[in-house]
């Protein structure tokens, strides 16, 4: 089995309040449990909104930190799931389930498995 990172990608000029919320909760709800009955689950996880970031970065043997998100853009990353499937077409297809479930684009990372990979 190879582990892949769902990342849930939001716009957060537009999220969404209330009834909206609620719903969108339930749907994803969902979808983790089905995950969970597959044997796919392995963690879930929402983010607080991008404001709340702090970027470290290496510099010359020093880091600075920086308030605020890393890329300058409209989407950021709103929450995770971390699934385990035998291949990339099975975590695609949870993907398509999520997203369908969020009404938001979903990134779908393998997870390295060797040094290789990671570079």
């Amino acid at each position: 089995m190879k582990q892949y990172l769902l990342a849930v990608q939001a716009d957060e000029t537009k999220l969404e309040t209330g009834e909206e919320l609620a719903a969108q909760m339930a749907r994803t709800g969902k979808v983790t449990d089905d995950m969970k009955a597959a044997g796919a689950w392995v963690f879930v996880g929402g983010l607080r909104r991008s404001h709340a970031t702090t970027v470290v970065r290496p510099a010359n043997g020093t880091v600075t930190m920086t308030d605020g998100p890393f890329a300058e853009t409209k989407e950021q990353l709103a929450g995770f799931w971390v699934i385990q499937c035998a291949d990339l077409d099975e975590a695609l297809s949870w993907a398509d389930k999520c997203a369908q479930a969020c009404g938001r684009p979903i990134e779908v990372r393998p997870f390295a498995s060797d040094p290789e990979d990671a570079a």
